[in-house]
């Protein structure tokens, strides 16, 4: 599945930078889902984190409050960087097992950024 990743303008705790950390993810590199039950916003709270160890920001909280029971009960994943949004970074995510498949790079999305806070692409987010 496919999982919009917010929170990309907020600063992390060590001051780095998510949006310039996404800039540095490629297509198809690995991440981790990190759980945050004592988040004080969100007790199914999953942080996304980066290859290099540099949180993105949060999986959405609707897709959260089913991915966290997963996550909680000890179910394998597998997850990847797949595509970088104006609003949301996109990753693709397997759980249960099986092999993980990720679509293509595209190249075929025009970037129109120049309707505040659209990208050209729509996300669901």
């Amino acid at each position: 599945m496919s999982l919009a990743v917010v929170g990309l303008d907020h600063a992390n705790r060590d001051r780095s930078n998510r949006r310039f950390e996404m800039a540095l993810c490629t297509h198809g590199e690995p991440i981790r889902l990190v759980r945050e039950p004592k988040n004080k916003a969100d007790e199914n709270a999953i942080a996304v984190v980066s290859a290099r160890g540099i949180q993105l920001g949060y999986i959405t909280s609707l897709r959260a409050a089913l991915i966290a029971r997963w996550l909680d009960a000890g179910e394998a994943y597998d997850a990847v960087f797949q595509d970088a949004g104006h609003s949301a970074a996109i990753i693709r995510a397997r759980f249960g097992g099986g092999s993980l498949w990720l679509p293509p790079e595209r190249d075929d999305v025009i970037w129109d950024r120049s309707e505040e806070g659209g990208d050209s692409f729509d996300w669901g987010c």
